[in-house]
Protein backbone atom coordinates (compact mmCIF):
# COMPACT_ATOMS: atom_id res chain seq x y z
CA UNK A 1 0.00 0.00 0.00
CA UNK A 2 1.44 3.20 -1.24
CA UNK A 3 0.39 5.87 1.27
CA UNK A 4 3.12 8.56 1.17
CA UNK A 5 0.72 10.73 -0.24
CA UNK A 6 -0.75 11.20 2.92
CA UNK A 7 2.55 13.30 3.84
CA UNK A 8 2.30 15.70 0.95
CA UNK A 9 -1.30 16.87 1.74
CA UNK A 10 0.85 18.58 4.66
CA UNK A 11 3.83 18.91 3.22
CA UNK A 12 1.77 21.07 0.33
CA UNK A 13 -0.27 22.97 2.62
CA UNK A 14 2.65 23.92 5.09
CA UNK A 15 4.44 25.65 1.79
CA UNK A 16 1.41 27.23 0.79
CA UNK A 17 2.02 26.23 -2.93
CA UNK A 18 -0.62 26.29 -5.02
CA UNK A 19 -3.11 23.25 -6.31
CA UNK A 20 -5.78 24.07 -8.85
CA UNK A 21 -8.84 22.55 -9.36
CA UNK A 22 -9.53 21.38 -13.51
CA UNK A 23 -12.62 20.76 -14.60
CA UNK A 24 -13.44 18.14 -17.59
CA UNK A 25 -16.21 18.11 -20.16
CA UNK A 26 -18.72 15.74 -19.86
CA UNK A 27 -17.74 13.87 -22.66
CA UNK A 28 -14.19 13.74 -21.38
CA UNK A 29 -15.31 12.30 -18.03
CA UNK A 30 -17.57 9.98 -19.91
CA UNK A 31 -14.89 8.56 -22.17
CA UNK A 32 -12.70 7.93 -18.82
CA UNK A 33 -15.21 6.20 -17.22
CA UNK A 34 -15.48 3.71 -20.41
CA UNK A 35 -11.95 3.73 -19.82
CA UNK A 36 -11.83 2.85 -16.33
CA UNK A 37 -14.26 0.09 -17.03
CA UNK A 38 -12.31 -1.41 -20.11
CA UNK A 39 -9.21 -1.45 -17.96
CA UNK A 40 -10.78 -3.31 -14.83
CA UNK A 41 -11.91 -5.49 -17.31
CA UNK A 42 -8.39 -6.61 -19.17
CA UNK A 43 -6.09 -5.85 -16.55
CA UNK A 44 -7.39 -7.22 -12.97
CA UNK A 45 -6.20 -10.59 -12.32
CA UNK A 46 -9.98 -11.02 -11.14
CA UNK A 47 -12.20 -8.71 -11.48
CA UNK A 48 -15.41 -10.64 -10.15
CA UNK A 49 -13.37 -12.26 -6.76
CA UNK A 50 -15.57 -10.59 -4.52
CA UNK A 51 -17.87 -8.47 -6.29
CA UNK A 52 -20.27 -9.90 -9.07
CA UNK A 53 -20.72 -9.25 -13.20
CA UNK A 54 -23.88 -8.20 -12.44
CA UNK A 55 -23.21 -5.78 -9.56
CA UNK A 56 -20.61 -4.51 -11.48
CA UNK A 57 -22.13 -3.46 -14.52
CA UNK A 58 -24.90 -2.19 -11.95
CA UNK A 59 -22.23 0.35 -10.55
CA UNK A 60 -20.76 1.39 -14.06
CA UNK A 61 -24.52 2.46 -15.47
CA UNK A 62 -25.39 3.82 -11.64
CA UNK A 63 -21.94 6.02 -12.01
CA UNK A 64 -22.50 6.97 -16.02
CA UNK A 65 -26.25 8.12 -15.49
CA UNK A 66 -25.23 10.38 -12.44
CA UNK A 67 -23.42 12.68 -14.47
CA UNK A 68 -25.64 14.68 -15.81
CA UNK A 69 -24.17 18.29 -16.16
CA UNK A 70 -21.90 19.88 -18.74
CA UNK A 71 -18.51 19.84 -16.86
CA UNK A 72 -17.60 18.13 -13.66
CA UNK A 73 -14.28 19.54 -11.54
CA UNK A 74 -11.83 16.73 -10.87
CA UNK A 75 -13.25 16.37 -7.19
CA UNK A 76 -16.70 15.08 -9.01
CA UNK A 77 -14.56 12.96 -11.49
CA UNK A 78 -11.89 11.52 -8.91
CA UNK A 79 -15.19 10.39 -6.60
CA UNK A 80 -17.24 9.24 -9.86
CA UNK A 81 -14.49 6.87 -10.67
CA UNK A 82 -13.44 6.06 -7.09
CA UNK A 83 -17.13 4.31 -6.61
CA UNK A 84 -16.54 2.27 -9.83
CA UNK A 85 -13.15 1.27 -8.63
CA UNK A 86 -14.60 0.64 -5.15
CA UNK A 87 -17.63 -1.34 -6.66
CA UNK A 88 -14.73 -4.17 -7.10
CA UNK A 89 -14.38 -4.91 -3.60
CA UNK A 90 -10.86 -5.03 -3.63
CA UNK A 91 -8.32 -2.67 -1.70
CA UNK A 92 -5.88 -2.61 -3.93
CA UNK A 93 -7.77 -1.66 -6.72
CA UNK A 94 -8.37 2.05 -6.46
CA UNK A 95 -8.54 5.40 -7.15
CA UNK A 96 -6.90 7.69 -4.59
CA UNK A 97 -8.45 10.38 -2.09
CA UNK A 98 -8.56 13.56 -3.98
CA UNK A 99 -5.59 15.17 -2.72
CA UNK A 100 -4.77 17.78 -5.65
CA UNK A 101 -8.67 18.93 -4.60
CA UNK A 102 -7.96 18.95 -0.81
CA UNK A 103 -5.42 20.82 -0.84
CA UNK A 104 -6.81 23.68 -3.26
CA UNK A 105 -9.93 23.16 -1.14
CA UNK A 106 -8.05 24.12 2.14
CA UNK A 107 -5.91 26.63 0.43
CA UNK A 108 -9.26 28.85 -0.65
CA UNK A 109 -10.41 28.81 3.77
CA UNK A 110 -11.66 25.25 3.86
CA UNK A 111 -13.20 23.90 6.32
CA UNK A 112 -13.82 20.33 7.72
CA UNK A 113 -16.17 18.63 10.67
CA UNK A 114 -14.28 18.95 14.13
CA UNK A 115 -14.02 15.67 15.00
CA UNK A 116 -11.49 12.70 14.61
CA UNK A 117 -13.45 8.99 14.76
CA UNK A 118 -12.41 5.87 15.67
CA UNK A 119 -14.82 2.81 14.81
CA UNK A 120 -14.76 0.51 17.32
CA UNK A 121 -17.95 -2.27 18.06
CA UNK A 122 -20.16 -0.79 15.36
CA UNK A 123 -20.03 2.88 16.68
CA UNK A 124 -18.05 6.17 15.89
CA UNK A 125 -16.36 7.03 18.46
CA UNK A 126 -14.81 10.60 18.91
CA UNK A 127 -11.02 10.16 19.00
CA UNK A 128 -10.03 13.86 18.69
CA UNK A 129 -11.96 16.57 19.42
CA UNK A 130 -10.56 20.03 17.35
CA UNK A 131 -13.67 21.97 18.52
CA UNK A 132 -14.16 24.61 20.77
CA UNK A 133 -16.43 22.71 22.83
CA UNK A 134 -14.30 21.41 25.25
CA UNK A 135 -17.18 19.00 26.81
CA UNK A 136 -16.55 16.43 23.96
CA UNK A 137 -14.77 14.10 25.27
CA UNK A 138 -13.01 11.13 23.85
CA UNK A 139 -14.84 7.83 23.36
CA UNK A 140 -17.90 9.60 23.53
CA UNK A 141 -20.31 7.93 20.53
CA UNK A 142 -21.29 10.03 17.77
CA UNK A 143 -24.89 9.70 16.96
CA UNK A 144 -25.86 11.71 14.26
CA UNK A 145 -24.65 15.18 12.25
CA UNK A 146 -27.18 17.38 11.31
CA UNK A 147 -29.98 15.48 11.63
CA UNK A 148 -28.60 12.22 9.87
CA UNK A 149 -27.74 9.30 11.70
CA UNK A 150 -24.01 8.17 11.96
CA UNK A 151 -25.20 4.44 9.97
CA UNK A 152 -26.51 6.80 7.24
CA UNK A 153 -23.55 8.71 6.87
CA UNK A 154 -21.47 5.99 6.66
CA UNK A 155 -23.17 4.07 3.82
CA UNK A 156 -22.75 7.26 1.63
CA UNK A 157 -19.01 7.34 2.28
CA UNK A 158 -18.06 3.72 2.36
CA UNK A 159 -18.86 3.56 -1.73
CA UNK A 160 -15.84 5.97 -2.06
CA UNK A 161 -13.60 3.20 -0.40
CA UNK A 162 -12.27 -0.04 -1.98
CA UNK A 163 -11.67 -2.77 0.54
CA UNK A 164 -12.60 -6.30 0.62
CA UNK A 165 -14.48 -6.05 3.97
CA UNK A 166 -16.18 -3.79 5.95
CA UNK A 167 -13.81 -4.52 8.92
CA UNK A 168 -10.92 -3.50 6.18
CA UNK A 169 -13.30 0.13 4.83
CA UNK A 170 -13.56 1.23 8.51
CA UNK A 171 -9.87 1.15 9.04
CA UNK A 172 -9.19 3.23 5.79
CA UNK A 173 -12.05 5.66 6.98
CA UNK A 174 -9.99 5.88 9.77
CA UNK A 175 -6.36 6.14 8.19
CA UNK A 176 -7.77 8.87 5.68
CA UNK A 177 -9.87 10.41 8.25
CA UNK A 178 -13.55 10.68 9.04
CA UNK A 179 -13.15 14.83 8.22
CA UNK A 180 -11.43 14.24 5.37
CA UNK A 181 -14.18 11.75 3.65
CA UNK A 182 -17.07 13.78 5.28
CA UNK A 183 -16.18 16.65 3.26
CA UNK A 184 -15.09 14.88 -0.05
CA UNK A 185 -18.86 13.49 -0.24
CA UNK A 186 -21.03 16.01 1.96
CA UNK A 187 -19.11 19.28 0.95
CA UNK A 188 -18.34 22.34 2.80
CA UNK A 189 -20.53 23.02 5.96
CA UNK A 190 -20.19 25.58 8.10
CA UNK A 191 -21.63 24.56 11.00
CA UNK A 192 -22.50 20.91 12.84
CA UNK A 193 -25.28 20.02 14.71
CA UNK A 194 -24.07 16.56 16.49
CA UNK A 195 -26.04 14.20 19.00
CA UNK A 196 -23.61 12.66 21.03
CA UNK A 197 -23.74 9.65 23.48
CA UNK A 198 -21.73 10.48 26.69
CA UNK A 199 -21.93 7.91 29.67
CA UNK A 200 -24.96 6.84 28.99
CA UNK A 201 -26.73 10.38 28.45
CA UNK A 202 -27.33 11.64 24.89
CA UNK A 203 -26.83 15.33 24.35
CA UNK A 204 -26.87 17.79 21.23
CA UNK A 205 -24.22 20.45 20.55
CA UNK A 206 -24.00 22.82 17.86
CA UNK A 207 -20.01 22.73 16.22
CA UNK A 208 -18.60 25.39 14.00
CA UNK A 209 -16.20 23.94 11.22
CA UNK A 210 -12.62 23.82 11.59
CA UNK A 211 -9.99 25.75 9.04
CA UNK A 212 -8.63 23.11 7.22
CA UNK A 213 -4.71 24.00 7.19
CA UNK A 214 -4.69 26.00 11.00
CA UNK A 215 -7.21 23.91 13.22
CA UNK A 216 -6.38 20.50 11.56
CA UNK A 217 -3.58 19.43 9.59
CA UNK A 218 -1.03 21.39 11.76
CA UNK A 219 -2.42 19.55 14.76
CA UNK A 220 -2.64 15.92 14.08
CA UNK A 221 -0.45 13.05 13.20
CA UNK A 222 -1.20 10.24 10.33
CA UNK A 223 -2.06 6.78 11.68
CA UNK A 224 0.28 5.45 8.69
CA UNK A 225 3.71 7.09 10.58
CA UNK A 226 6.05 4.51 10.77
CA UNK A 227 9.02 5.45 12.02
CA UNK A 228 12.81 3.27 11.86
CA UNK A 229 13.54 2.78 15.51
CA UNK A 230 15.35 0.43 17.87
CA UNK A 231 14.87 0.84 21.56
CA UNK A 232 16.07 -1.54 24.67
CA UNK A 233 13.79 -2.44 27.71
CA UNK A 234 15.61 -4.19 29.96
CA UNK A 235 16.25 -7.89 28.16
CA UNK A 236 13.79 -6.88 25.59
CA UNK A 237 14.74 -5.10 22.25
CA UNK A 238 11.91 -3.39 20.48
CA UNK A 239 12.74 -2.66 16.33
CA UNK A 240 9.98 -0.79 14.15
CA UNK A 241 11.48 -1.09 10.58
CA UNK A 242 9.29 1.45 9.07
CA UNK A 243 8.15 0.82 5.52
CA UNK A 244 9.51 -1.62 3.50
CA UNK A 245 9.92 1.12 1.04
CA UNK A 246 12.15 3.99 -0.06
CA UNK A 247 15.93 3.98 -0.11
CA UNK A 248 16.89 0.13 0.19
CA UNK A 249 20.37 0.73 0.91
CA UNK A 250 19.76 2.85 4.00
CA UNK A 251 17.49 0.46 5.36
CA UNK A 252 19.22 -2.34 4.88
CA UNK A 253 21.76 -0.22 6.85
CA UNK A 254 19.63 0.41 9.25
CA UNK A 255 18.45 -3.80 9.78
CA UNK A 256 22.06 -4.64 10.13
CA UNK A 257 22.96 -1.93 12.42
CA UNK A 258 19.49 -2.77 14.62
CA UNK A 259 20.78 -6.37 14.49
CA UNK A 260 24.38 -5.74 15.42
CA UNK A 261 23.24 -3.79 18.77
CA UNK A 262 20.00 -6.55 19.39
CA UNK A 263 22.55 -9.18 19.43
CA UNK A 264 25.54 -7.46 21.23
CA UNK A 265 22.67 -6.06 24.12
CA UNK A 266 22.03 -10.22 24.67
CA UNK A 267 18.94 -9.55 24.02
CA UNK A 268 16.20 -12.38 25.41
CA UNK A 269 13.42 -10.98 23.54
CA UNK A 270 12.55 -9.31 19.85
CA UNK A 271 9.36 -7.03 19.39
CA UNK A 272 9.27 -6.39 15.58
CA UNK A 273 6.59 -3.49 15.26
CA UNK A 274 4.28 -3.56 12.23
CA UNK A 275 2.06 -1.86 13.39
CA UNK A 276 0.13 1.36 11.33
CA UNK A 277 2.90 0.00 8.37
CA UNK A 278 1.82 0.85 5.10
CA UNK A 279 3.64 -1.97 3.72
CA UNK A 280 5.76 -2.01 0.60
CA UNK A 281 8.54 -4.71 -1.71
CA UNK A 282 9.58 -7.81 -0.25
CA UNK A 283 12.71 -7.25 -0.79
CA UNK A 284 12.70 -4.89 2.49
CA UNK A 285 10.65 -7.31 4.22
CA UNK A 286 12.85 -10.15 3.07
CA UNK A 287 15.50 -8.96 4.57
CA UNK A 288 14.38 -8.28 7.81
CA UNK A 289 13.05 -11.68 7.84
CA UNK A 290 16.39 -12.65 7.09
CA UNK A 291 17.72 -11.50 10.80
CA UNK A 292 15.17 -14.05 12.57
CA UNK A 293 15.13 -17.06 10.15
CA UNK A 294 16.61 -20.24 10.94
CA UNK A 295 16.10 -22.03 7.00
CA UNK A 296 15.18 -20.54 3.24
CA UNK A 297 12.13 -18.67 3.09
CA UNK A 298 9.55 -17.43 0.70
CA UNK A 299 7.09 -14.62 1.55
CA UNK A 300 4.31 -16.53 -0.51
CA UNK A 301 3.48 -20.30 -1.49
CA UNK A 302 2.17 -18.88 -5.12
CA UNK A 303 2.28 -15.81 -7.08
CA UNK A 304 0.27 -15.71 -10.00
CA UNK A 305 0.59 -12.61 -12.46
CA UNK A 306 -2.27 -11.40 -15.51
CA UNK A 307 -0.41 -10.04 -18.01
CA UNK A 308 -2.61 -7.34 -20.70
CA UNK A 309 -1.49 -4.97 -23.26
CA UNK A 310 -2.45 -1.69 -20.45
CA UNK A 311 0.20 -3.45 -18.07
CA UNK A 312 2.57 -4.33 -21.21
CA UNK A 313 2.52 -0.37 -22.08
CA UNK A 314 2.97 0.77 -18.51
CA UNK A 315 5.97 -1.67 -18.15
CA UNK A 316 7.48 -0.11 -21.47
CA UNK A 317 7.18 3.32 -19.82
CA UNK A 318 8.14 3.03 -16.84
CA UNK A 319 9.73 -0.42 -15.66
CA UNK A 320 13.38 -1.92 -16.39
CA UNK A 321 11.70 -4.59 -19.27
CA UNK A 322 15.19 -6.59 -19.31
CA UNK A 323 14.47 -8.33 -15.92
CA UNK A 324 13.25 -11.49 -16.15
CA UNK A 325 10.01 -10.67 -13.88
CA UNK A 326 8.92 -7.85 -16.78
CA UNK A 327 10.06 -10.39 -19.10
CA UNK A 328 7.55 -12.46 -18.23
CA UNK A 329 4.95 -10.14 -18.37
CA UNK A 330 6.34 -8.47 -21.67
CA UNK A 331 5.88 -12.51 -23.62
CA UNK A 332 2.83 -13.98 -22.45
CA UNK A 333 -0.62 -13.21 -23.82
CA UNK A 334 -2.58 -10.67 -23.33
CA UNK A 335 -4.94 -11.79 -20.56
CA UNK A 336 -3.04 -15.09 -19.31
CA UNK A 337 -2.59 -15.90 -15.93
CA UNK A 338 1.07 -17.64 -15.19
CA UNK A 339 2.95 -18.46 -12.37
CA UNK A 340 5.66 -16.59 -11.34
CA UNK A 341 8.20 -17.82 -8.96
CA UNK A 342 10.46 -16.48 -6.46
CA UNK A 343 13.57 -18.18 -5.43
CA UNK A 344 13.60 -18.76 -1.77
CA UNK A 345 15.49 -16.25 0.58
CA UNK A 346 18.68 -17.62 2.27
CA UNK A 347 19.06 -16.37 6.41
CA UNK A 348 21.58 -14.37 7.54
CA UNK A 349 24.99 -16.74 8.82
CA UNK A 350 24.60 -17.89 12.48
CA UNK A 351 26.24 -15.53 14.03
CA UNK A 352 24.28 -12.66 12.70
CA UNK A 353 20.94 -13.90 13.37
CA UNK A 354 18.57 -13.34 16.24
CA UNK A 355 18.39 -16.79 18.27
CA UNK A 356 15.96 -15.62 21.17
CA UNK A 357 12.05 -14.92 21.29
CA UNK A 358 10.30 -13.12 18.48
CA UNK A 359 7.22 -11.16 19.05
CA UNK A 360 5.52 -9.09 16.07
CA UNK A 361 3.15 -6.56 16.57
CA UNK A 362 0.10 -5.82 14.02
CA UNK A 363 -3.20 -4.26 14.34
CA UNK A 364 -6.01 -3.21 11.50
CA UNK A 365 -3.45 -0.57 10.14
CA UNK A 366 -1.22 -3.25 9.07
CA UNK A 367 -1.13 -2.76 5.20
CA UNK A 368 -0.09 -5.33 2.54
CA UNK A 369 3.15 -6.22 2.91
CA UNK A 370 3.59 -5.58 6.55
CA UNK A 371 0.55 -7.98 6.24
CA UNK A 372 2.01 -10.25 4.14
CA UNK A 373 5.44 -10.40 6.36
CA UNK A 374 3.31 -11.19 9.65
CA UNK A 375 1.99 -14.17 7.87
CA UNK A 376 5.06 -15.69 6.42
CA UNK A 377 6.82 -15.07 10.34
CA UNK A 378 3.60 -16.77 11.46
CA UNK A 379 3.59 -19.42 9.49
CA UNK A 380 7.02 -20.36 9.13
CA UNK A 381 7.50 -20.42 13.00
CA UNK A 382 9.70 -17.15 12.82
CA UNK A 383 7.95 -15.06 15.61
CA UNK A 384 4.66 -14.95 18.02
CA UNK A 385 1.99 -12.42 16.18
CA UNK A 386 0.86 -10.08 18.73
CA UNK A 387 -2.30 -7.73 18.53
CA UNK A 388 -5.02 -7.37 16.45
CA UNK A 389 -6.39 -8.73 13.00
CA UNK A 390 -5.11 -6.84 10.04
CA UNK A 391 -7.44 -5.34 7.54
CA UNK A 392 -5.79 -6.48 4.39
CA UNK A 393 -5.62 -9.89 3.99
CA UNK A 394 -2.34 -12.02 3.74
CA UNK A 395 -3.77 -14.17 0.79
CA UNK A 396 -4.53 -10.80 -1.96
CA UNK A 397 -5.32 -9.74 -5.12
CA UNK A 398 -1.95 -6.94 -5.08
CA UNK A 399 1.28 -6.27 -6.93
CA UNK A 400 -0.73 -2.95 -8.34
CA UNK A 401 0.36 -1.07 -10.97
CA UNK A 402 -1.09 2.60 -11.73
CA UNK A 403 -2.54 3.71 -14.92
CA UNK A 404 -3.80 7.16 -16.05
CA UNK A 405 -6.85 7.62 -17.23
CA UNK A 406 -6.30 9.06 -21.07
CA UNK A 407 -8.61 12.31 -21.36
CA UNK A 408 -8.21 13.44 -17.13
CA UNK A 409 -5.31 11.89 -16.39
CA UNK A 410 -6.26 10.93 -13.12
CA UNK A 411 -4.29 7.66 -11.84
CA UNK A 412 -5.76 4.10 -11.09
CA UNK A 413 -4.96 1.00 -9.13
CA UNK A 414 -5.48 -1.91 -10.13
CA UNK A 415 -4.40 -5.54 -9.16
CA UNK A 416 -2.80 -7.28 -11.53
CA UNK A 417 -1.47 -10.08 -8.99
CA UNK A 418 -2.88 -12.84 -6.83
CA UNK A 419 -0.53 -13.70 -3.81
CA UNK A 420 -1.07 -16.97 -1.44
CA UNK A 421 0.08 -16.75 1.82
CA UNK A 422 3.25 -19.49 2.83
CA UNK A 423 0.60 -21.41 4.71
CA UNK A 424 -1.36 -21.87 1.69
CA UNK A 425 -4.27 -21.06 2.81
CA UNK A 426 -6.99 -18.67 0.93
CA UNK A 427 -9.14 -17.77 3.81
CA UNK A 428 -10.96 -14.58 3.72
CA UNK A 429 -9.77 -13.20 6.82
CA UNK A 430 -6.04 -10.94 8.19
CA UNK A 431 -3.88 -12.10 10.04
CA UNK A 432 -5.25 -13.56 13.13
CA UNK A 433 -2.72 -12.84 16.19
CA UNK A 434 -1.71 -16.04 18.16
CA UNK A 435 -2.11 -13.58 21.28
CA UNK A 436 -4.82 -11.07 21.07
CA UNK A 437 -4.39 -7.84 22.50
CA UNK A 438 -7.16 -5.17 21.28
CA UNK A 439 -5.56 -1.85 19.98
CA UNK A 440 -7.66 1.11 21.10
CA UNK A 441 -6.88 4.25 18.74
CA UNK A 442 -9.15 6.51 21.05
CA UNK A 443 -6.24 7.38 23.41
CA UNK A 444 -2.50 7.94 23.53
CA UNK A 445 -2.34 4.45 25.33
CA UNK A 446 -0.55 1.61 23.41
CA UNK A 447 -2.40 -1.39 24.62
CA UNK A 448 -0.64 -3.61 22.86
CA UNK A 449 2.88 -2.88 23.25
CA UNK A 450 2.48 -2.24 27.23
CA UNK A 451 0.27 -5.67 26.76
CA UNK A 452 2.78 -7.54 25.60
CA UNK A 453 5.91 -6.31 27.84
CA UNK A 454 3.61 -7.26 30.96
CA UNK A 455 3.38 -10.54 29.70
CA UNK A 456 7.00 -10.91 29.40
CA UNK A 457 7.41 -9.50 32.83
CA UNK A 458 5.20 -12.28 34.16
CA UNK A 459 6.57 -14.98 31.83
CA UNK A 460 10.50 -14.14 33.16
Amino acid sequence: MNSNYLSIILYFLVLNLYAQEPEFSREEVLADLESLREALETAHYDLYAYTSREEFELAYEAARSSVDQDSLSLLEATSLYQRLAAAVDNGHTSVDFPVQSYIAYAQAGGTLFPLEVALEDDKALVRKNWSANDNIKAGSEILSINGRSIKEILSEIYPQISAERPYFKKAKLELFSFPRYYWQVFGKQDNFQVEILSNGTAGKYSLDAIDVIEDYETKRTEIISPEMKLEFMGAVAYLNPGGFGGDENRYKKFIDSAFTQINAGNSRDLIIDLRNNPGGDDAFSDYMVSYIADKDFKWNSRFTLKTSEILKEHGRKKSDTTTAYWQSILTHKNGEIYDYVFDAYEPQVPEKRFKGNVYVLVNRQSHSQSAVTAAQIQDYGFGTIVGEETGDYPSLYASIFQYELPETGIPVHISKGYIVRVNGSEKQEGVIPDIHIRDHLLDENDEILNGLLRRLEEKN
